[in-house]
């Protein structure tokens, strides 16, 4: 059985209620998650306090005890993922009192930029960035977390999201032009 069927029969059951389907799958997504972690930590300064076996614990603790969602798939589960460990990195960095342009954790936005440039931002000012990008186009702000956060590729997060490439690869771009403009402000 492929390993995405798997997956999504898991979360069926887990969402099921179905506890003995709990360590199977823990068992399936915890070295996906591991991926998605370091793939984002990479880009974290160098002593970021954060490592990401406990990014990946925390984050999969949040994810078991949604017991209202209904999983549909292995997609629904990362996109859902991607949005869990950006809220625990905020979280990590308002508790670490990140103050901006002060100490706070600063993240390379090679995957945002627009041009030759490469902005390092704060992380809480990217947060913010994408709720205020949330407000004027949502699936815009998903297709930036999925891709930044969740470690997705372009195509992965338009299978999540249910676009075709072509819509994906244009929300991306505007998406990027946006947040680089709206983040070099802040940096101003």
């Amino acid at each position: 059985m492929p390993l995405d069927t798997d997956v999504t029969r898991l979360l069926i059951a887990w969402s099921d209620g179905t506890q003995a389907a709990g360590g199977p799958l823990m068992d399936a997504v915890y070295d996906e998650l591991r991926r998605l972690a370091r793939s984002y930590l990479v880009r974290e300064r160098r002593n970021h306090s954060l490592p990401a076996t406990a990014l990946v614990n925390e984050a999969y603790l949040k994810l078991v005890d949604q017991r209202r969602v209904r999983w549909q798939n292995r997609a629904h589960f990362f996109a859902i993922a991607a949005h869990v460990m950006r809220r625990v990195l905020v979280d990590h960095a308002r508790s670490r009192g990140a103050v901006k342009r002060d100490g706070g954790q600063r993240v390379p936005l090679q995957d945002v930029e627009t041009s030759a440039d490469r902005l390092d931002v704060d992380v809480l000012d990217l947060d913010a960035a994408l709720e205020k990008l949330s407000m004027l186009d949502p699936r815009q702000s998903e297709l930036v977390e999925l891709r930044f956060f969740g470690g997705l590729t372009l195509e992965e997060a338009a299978d999540v999201l249910g676009l075709a490439r072509s819509t994906a690869s244009e929300d991306w771009r505007m998406a990027r032009a946006w947040l680089y403009d709206a983040l070099k402000e802040e940096m101003a």
